[in-house]
């Protein structure tokens, strides 16, 4: 049995702040490490290892609020990488990190923003956009269904459709936790919550080049 992602719709699943995971299938860990670090917006930085951590211990590294450290790892076929500290709207930036050939998951939360911010997913081939959407579903921040390639969106759309949801009357983090479900089943995604939450991963900092 396989502890799946949809444990990341509990409260502060992994930092409070919310979470931001990315998970690539066709590079390594550390070559997802080293994506991520190109695509941080603003001058250069290079990822600094700092040995085997915790969530806790990484945290307390990071001084500034806008510092960000990365625990990574992989799962079965696919490659992790979590983000921690000031990672909100900070990466995005080029090369792309789904360039040649790499299939890559996004799943992001900002729990802690006031706005509220939805959770987000996306999945994302080669460059290109296969599914992507509001993971609460609810017709903020633009959400108006499931967008991608016509045929992939549409089989997530229909796997949505079948979990019952959209559902506006349900509560948020149930509608959370059910399309995180059906991505789970969907993608055959996988993340190890122990290793994530209290164990002890391979970490690195982001600092300038």
């Amino acid at each position: 049995m396989t502890d799946g992602i949809t444990w990341l719709a509990a409260p502060r699943s992994i930092a409070f702040g919310g979470y931001s995971v990315v998970m690539a299938h066709g590079l390594t860990p550390e070559e997802l490490v080293g994506r991520l670090t190109e695509t941080l917006h603003g001058p250069a930085h290079t990822a600094v290892p700092v040995g085997d951590l915790t969530g806790a211990e990484l945290l307390a590294l990071l001084v500034d609020y806008e510092d960000i450290g990365l625990r990574y790892g992989r799962s079965g076929a696919w490659s992790y990488a979590v983000a921690y500290g000031g990672w909100m709207g900070e990466f995005g930036g080029l090369p792309p990190l789904s360039r040649g050939g790499v299939d890559i998951c996004h799943l992001e939360f900002e729990e802690e923003n006031g706005k509220p911010v939805p959770p987000q997913f996306a999945y994302v081939r080669d460059e290109v956009v296969l599914s992507a959407f509001n993971l609460h579903l609810d017709r903020s921040w633009g959400y108006d269904g499931v967008v991608g390639e016509p045929g992939a969106a549409a089989r997530v759309q229909a796997g949505l459709t079948a979990a019952g949801l959209p559902d506006e009357a349900a509560d948020r983090r149930d509608v959370h936790r059910t399309a995180l479900g059906v991505v789970e089943r969907h993608f055959g995604l996988s993340l190890p919550r122990d290793e994530i939450v209290t164990g002890t991963l391979p970490a690195v900092l982001l600092e300038p080049a």
